[in-house]
């Protein structure tokens, strides 16, 4: 299965009314504003998006409505995040008939599997959707590793075709690339090793911080692209006060905040999550207007 997925593909956010109900309107205009300013891709109901605050019938509104308004200028994915390989199933049957195209496959939440059940969990879903797959890494955060035993088994698989690594060692992405060359398209996945995973083989980002500061975000990339290692340097220095934000346990939060400060979206964020407090909150605003106050010139360096 050919895909050509690459460039910063944002986590969007789920907007919220001030009673906790999902805003689709809102949600529709803060990723209309993303698509608007240049990203490559959208990833629907991730972690940022809050996928597992959601029931079935949540998720798939939310999706229908980014897939509405992006209107096929970008590719749309949506994570699947589930308990176990049923529900997965009937939300990526669905997902398909709302018209995504494609799916950020997780690991089963809670339940930590065996390799060979990790590789039963993403064989289930493959086999019952023909929506190309990118099945995402986070040891940390979901204490499953999709080792090369795994990717081996699945090699075969025609429509698992990417891979978002969000290991911190960035080793990984020469191991995988050793390992299987070309067969699976890598994306970095955390933020704060972005520009990392560009030079070592990613050909894309999930990002959680683009939702806030797009514009830089997508020249990051489209300067590495170029080879303006010189101005995606600049931006990537600048930006990495507010890039490790997505490797804390409040990642959500601190990116809903972010987006508020900017004037993108709203902090609301579903129990039993809570928006920041005290020092943390002063602390994430600070470096928000921080960055805001100090943005680099998108202009292209004279020397790349």
């Amino acid at each position: 299965m050919s895909i050509h997925w690459k460039g910063v593909f944002p986590a969007v956010t789920t907007q919220l009314t001030a009673s906790l109900a999902i805003d689709l309107e809102m949600t529709q205009r803060t990723v209309d504003n993303l698509v608007r300013d240049g990203i490559n891709g959208v990833i629907a109901l991730g972690t940022v998006g809050e996928n597992n605050s959601f029931d079935f019938d949540e998720k798939v509104s939310v999706l229908t409505a980014i897939v509405e308004v992006v209107a096929g200028r970008v590719p749309v994915l949506t994570g699947v995040s589930e308990y176990d390989t049923r529900r997965a199933i009937r939300y990526t049957q669905a997902a398909e008939k709302a018209g995504a195209d494609g799916l950020m496959l997780l690991p089963p939440m809670v339940y930590v599997p065996k390799s060979h059940e990790l590789t039963a969990h993403f064989l289930g879903v493959a086999q019952n959707t023909s929506l190309p797959i990118m099945l995402y890494n986070n040891p940390p955060a979901y204490r499953t590793v999709i080792g090369n035993d795994v990717l081996t088994a699945l090699a075969p698989i025609k429509n698992i075709v990417a891979l978002k690594e969000s290991a911190p060692d960035t080793r990984r992405f020469t191991d995988l690339l050793n390992a299987f060359g070309e067969r699976f398209t890598l994306f970095a996945g955390l933020d704060d090793v972005a520009l990392e995973g560009l030079y070592l083989g990613a050909k894309g980002w999930v990002s959680g911080l683009t939702n806030a500061f797009p514009k830089e975000s997508v020249e990051l990339v489209a300067a590495f692209n170029r080879g303006d290692h010189a101005k995606a340097l600049e931006i990537y220095r600048w930006f990495m006060p507010l890039l490790h934000l997505d490797a804390d346990h409040d990642l959500v939060q601190s990116i809903k905040l972010a987006e508020q400060v900017m004037g993108r979206g709203s902090e609301r964020v579903l129990p039993p999550r809570f928006p920041l407090l005290g020092e943390r909150r002063a602390e994430v605003i600070a470096m928000v207007e921080k960055a805001a106050a100090t943005r680099p010139s998108l202009t292209p360096s004279k020397t790349p």
